[in-house]
């Protein structure tokens, strides 16, 4: 029987709310009015929300959704999304149940009825599916929600050589949905902080698992001209279409899935796991050569580290193409709930005063709280990289990597050379990148020795960036981060707090090699790589292409 032709079901109008008016002001900004994601609970204007209580599950499991409405029906429809989606399950007008949501869901959970079941199939491929769950409203709009479910690989449907790990730990860390993420919300006494623990068993805010095409990014496109005004493209189109405060800086939707339908459009075959798949089941690389992350991994746990530290020291390959690497999370209540006190871990983080678990302050890797600097594990650092192309921080700058060392097996069939700029016109460097401290000799740049520095790696191509906001004044600017970050890292340094700013002020995004033991890394420690692939950069592609064939013994990736 031939299957119908896949239509997605985000096709057609999304709900909105229906038309009023209101007083505006002059100082309105999304500087002034951070929003959280939250249900109406309103039957005049129904909502259909879903989650799970885990991320990942094995064939033949049965996966049990959570959920709660204001709509009489709703329906359910998840599809296995890629380069070729493939839909998997559907159920339509299923009776609705609603349940109050407590204000505080995004630290405990959403203490919803399971209201539906899916059993997923014994064959069934790894891969992120999409679960998409919709309602209508009495004028006939139709409301649409987004959750996800990772189906791991098995023995036997394991595809091939390559694992791509999903940045989960971030999309957590970003995840506003019931009142907090771990940036801003109603945590703490006056109810306007971030959480520093946050519960996986709710939605995910709005623009995380999907976007519709042309969704503005977190860069700065095209270059300003001189004297414009500062501008945050993703803030102000998040601000005017009702999406998540942080849509744009993590999740599936914006990084991960474009190299996944990338790599499928090429002939890639890779299963897929979460970081938390990392944390508690380290065997899962056993069966693989290749491990790949990419787009934003802000957040790793002290033990998703060492299992790929690991991995790579018995002859495994870790290709990343991602940015941002620097804060320490712990896993709690079996991956249920992700806990990472940030700034203020020196002083609250229950850990600090323990000698058996301080490695675990939840702090930035190169803390003196912590002090396991990232290059360990990728070979470059988040405190010496950080942000580019975008609001104030260097919006003119580079937006591709110079290539310093062309000989280097990553850039073979490249035609690159020395001083070449390569991703520029896709944009591949920004928004937040890694670096190192390094210096140059003869013309070419070499990572200072420091400690938790490896010797053996090689700078193979560069660009600078900025820790803080140059704020020129001009004609109505309203700067976003500032010199926030800077001070905030500075303050968790092991230097003094002077020392640790003017090292942190400037850094610089990298390409870089790394053996380790038997294995090897090759980092592209930008979060905009991926858009070299969707874009089409041959050099980014061939770049990507040459690490994936190099760790997994070619042939696609697949088994052998």
């Amino acid at each position: 029987m031939t299957k119908p032709p896949f239509a997605h079901p985000e096709n057609g109008s999304h709900a909105v709310k229906p038309w009023a008016v209101r007083k505006g002001y002059a100082d309105e900004h999304f500087l002034s009015d951070y929003r959280f994601q939250f249900p109406r609970e309103d039957p005049d204007l129904a909502e259909v929300f879903v989650c799970t209580d885990r991320m990942s599950f094995d064939p033949g499991e049965t996966v049990q959704f959570y959920g709660s409405t204001t709509a009489e029906t709703w329906s359910i429809q998840i599809y296995r999304d890629g380069f070729s989606p493939e839909m998997v399950h559907e159920a339509f007008e299923l009776p609705g149940t609603f349940t109050t949501t407590s204000e505080t869901a995004y630290r405990d959970g959403c203490d919803w009825p399971v209201v539906h079941a899916w059993r997923i199939p014994d064959a069934a491929r790894s891969g992120l599916y999409r679960v998409v769950s919709t309602c209508r409203r009495r004028d006939g709009e139709r409301f649409v929600q987004h959750h996800f479910v990772v189906v791991r690989p098995t023995e036997a449907t394991r595809s091939g050589r390559i694992l791509l790990m999903l940045a989960t730990g971030t999309w957590t860390a970003y995840n506003d949905w019931g009142g907090a993420n771990h940036y801003f919300g109603t945590w703490g006494p006056n109810r306007n902080e971030g959480s520093p623990i946050l519960s996986l068993k709710r939605p995910w805010t709005r623009g995380m698992l999907w976007l519709p095409k042309g969704a503005a990014r977190i860069t700065v496109s095209p270059l300003p001209d001189m004297n414009d005004v500062t501008r945050y493209p993703s803030k102000e189109w998040g601000y005017s279409g009702g999406w998540g405060q942080y849509y744009a800086a993590a999740g599936w939707a914006q990084f991960d899935r474009h190299f996944a339908v990338w790599a499928e459009s090429v002939g890639y075959a890779f299963d897929v796991v979460t970081q938390t798949d990392l944390h508690y089941r380290p065997e899962i690389l056993d069966d693989y050569a290749c491990l790949v992350t990419c787009g934003h991994d802000e957040y790793w746990s002290w033990e998703m580290r060492k299992t790929v530290e690991d991995f790579v020291e018995r002859g495994g390959g870790f290709a990343r193409f991602g940015g941002n690497f620097l804060w320490q999370i712990r896993l709690e209540d079996e991956g249920g709930r992700q806990v990472c006190w940030k700034f203020k871990a020196p002083t609250q983080d229950p850990v600090r005063d323990d000698p058996a678990r301080r490695h675990l302050l939840t702090a930035s890797w190169e803390s003196g709280g912590v002090a396991w600097p990232g290059a360990s594990t990728v070979g470059v650092n988040g405190c010496h990289g950080m942000y580019g192309s975008w609001g104030g921080f260097a919006p003119r700058g580079s937006r591709g990597f110079t290539v310093y060392r062309p000989e280097h097996w990553a850039f073979a069939g490249t035609d690159l050379r020395y001083a070449d700029v390569f991703g520029a016109e896709a944009g591949i460097f920004g928004y937040e990148v890694d670096g190192l401290d390094y210096t140059f000799r003869q013309g070419l740049p070499y990572p200072v020795p420091a400690p938790g520095v490896p010797e053996g790696i090689e700078i193979l191509a560069m660009s600078p960036a900025v820790l803080f906001e140059y704020e020129h004044e001009g004609e109505g600017t309203r700067y976003y981060v500032r010199d926030g970050d800077l001070n905030g890292l500075a303050e968790l340094a092991a230097e003094e707090y002077p020392v640790a700013r003017r090292q942190f002020q400037y850094g610089s995004g990298m390409l870089v090699g790394m053996p380790r033991g038997k294995g090897e890394v090759l980092t592209a420690g930008s979060c905009e790589w991926v858009m070299g692939l969707t874009r089409h950069d041959p050099f980014t592609q061939r770049v990507t292409r040459n690490a994936l064939d190099r760790f997994s013994g070619g042939a696609g990736g697949r088994r052998r």
